[in-house]
């Protein structure tokens, strides 16, 4: 495995205070493929990413979960990477070989070798499941890790909207405004990781940003 710098233990996230424990994470594994089985498309995700940075790019998952988005990727032919703070997450995430896959802290996250990426992609609500306060570290070091002209792109689900359990709503006034901070510009908003044009007010958005200086 690269190595990579964790010097801390990860910040209590608001998903950590949902669930924990291996059999918690093979649940959670388990209800998207049953919707896979059901014929649910559950890779609306990577194919964004897809069309955004072309194969073989590097692309970060940040937040992977059990690692749906990051081996989706790396059989589209990307060299994708995740990160997510739940280990038993990882664990079952590490059940695919061809994909790395790390446990760290988003907010204090540092890839010793390797280190810039074409995308970085937050998927499934990970910036609301977020430790209270970390955002703006998170958001500075995802963008450290991206090449200049990389792109960071995060879906998540929006203030009245039916966010999952224990989520705390982030505003995208918030969001733009530190991924500015960050060096990030911004690029293109949607409703859907399908591209439907995002109307003010909607439930959920998926936003782009690019690094500065690309």
């Amino acid at each position: 495995m690269w190595p990579l710098d964790t010097p801390n233990a990860p910040s209590p996230t608001r998903w950590s205070a949902l669930q924990s424990g291996p059999e918690a994470a093979a649940e959670y594994r388990k209800r998207f493929l049953d919707l896979e089985e059901a014929g649910t498309d559950i890779h609306g995700e990577a194919r964004f990413v897809t069309t955004l940075a072309p194969p073989p790019s590097r692309v970060l998952d940040a937040g992977c979960g059990f690692g749906r988005v990051a081996s989706k990727l790396t059989r589209l032919g990307h060299t994708a990477i995740g990160v997510d703070a739940d280990e038993h997450l990882i664990e079952l995430a590490r059940e695919d070989a061809d994909t790395r896959f790390f446990v760290a802290d988003l907010s204090t996250l540092n890839l010793r070798a390797e280190q810039e990426f074409h995308c970085v992609v937050m998927a499934g609500n990970v910036v609301p499941y977020l430790a209270d306060g970390t955002l703006a570290a998170v958001l500075e070091r995802l963008s450290s890790h991206l090449a200049p002209g990389g792109y960071l792109v995060a879906g998540f689900g929006l203030s009245g909207s039916a966010l999952p359990e224990n989520a705390a709503p982030v505003s995208l006034r918030v969001y733009d405004r530190l991924a500015e901070a960050a060096g990030l510009s911004f690029i293109n908003r949607y409703a859907t990781w399908d591209r439907e044009p995002f109307v003010a007010g909607g439930s959920y958005a998926v936003s782009v940003h690019r690094r500065t200086g690309g």
